[in-house]
């Protein structure tokens, strides 16, 4: 293999997001509009005198290392041996933010050791059970995702400007999913279609964090006041919060606003349907 391999690792944005209901395996079917954006973790592969991975950057966690690590769970899963290499993951954005950084990095691997031929092939719904959130990473195009995560249908969502805001909370998804009640189910599964419809807004999981974090509610609040934006809303099961534009000057100046009143909390401006992009 080269000395070095570098890949990019692409941040997800929920446009939507509706729990449809619990399943008998303990999951749930979900029903969400997945765009990527131009915000990215770099992988650098390298060869090694043993299998080992280590995070570095802005949102590295502690000791640069997660005890629940993906990339580590990935060759059990798979049944192979860890092979000898470093694997640096150098974190740009926020984990347990809604934006799929485990599943992104690990989508990111799974690709780099099949170009590698470290790994066979797989189909992309066979990682479903290693992490929902893997398959649209495999696929990375703008999808509606149905099901846990193992239905995709690839549409085409508008170019948007995103102003993403990191509250001062995380969300575990596990405990976010299991803060729903069977009476919180309340979309009409006859809309459940391979298609975009009038039912697909809002993010069901807003419902949980407007009775439990203030915060939440304050930045919202604050971010729908703004002139020309399009809507604001939460990512995945939380915690990132973000409001959409259709010019880029409008998210501009939306960052600035914000930042004058919550200089405390990381934001960032993106976009998505870049050319080139992956």
């Amino acid at each position: 293999m080269p000395d070095k391999i570098i890949e990019k690792s692409p941040a997800k944005i929920n446009l939507f997001l509706k729990i449809i209901n619990r399943r008998d395996d303990g999951f749930h079917n979900i029903r969400t509009g997945i765009t990527f954006i131009d915000l990215f973790d770099e992988i650098t592969v390298q060869p090694h005198s043993k299998f080992k991975v280590i995070y570095t950057g802005n949102f590295a966690p502690k000791n640069n290392l997660f005890e629940d690590c993906i990339i580590d769970k990935l060759f059990t899963y798979i049944n192979e041996d860890k092979p000898k290499l470093l694997f640096t993951i150098s974190k740009n954005f926020p984990y347990e933010a809604g934006l799929g950084s485990a599943s992104s990095n690990v989508a990111s691997v799974i690709k780099i050791l099949e170009n590698l031929e470290i790994i066979k092939k797989k189909n992309i719904f066979d990682y479903v059970d290693l992490g929902s959130d893997i398959p649209i990473f495999l696929n990375q195009k703008d999808a509606l995702v149905r099901g846990r995560g193992d239905l995709i249908a690839n549409v085409h969502f508008p170019k948007y400007y995103f102003l993403l805001i990191r509250p001062s909370f995380k969300c575990s998804t596990k405990k976010m999913y299991d803060s729903f009640q069977p009476s919180d189910f309340d979309y009409n599964a006859e809309f459940d279609l391979e298609e975009i419809n009038d039912q697909d807004s809002g993010n069901d999981f807003e419902k949980i964090l407007k009775k439990n974090e203030p915060e939440f509610l304050s930045i919202i609040n604050f971010l729908e006041d703004f002139d020309d934006v399009i809507f604001s809303r939460l990512t995945g099961s939380g915690s990132c919060i973000y409001s959409v534009f259709e010019k880029k000057e409008h998210a501009i100046n939306a960052q600035k606003k914000f930042q004058q009143s919550f200089s405390n909390l990381w934001t960032h401006l993106s976009e998505n349907n870049l050319v080139n992009l992956f």
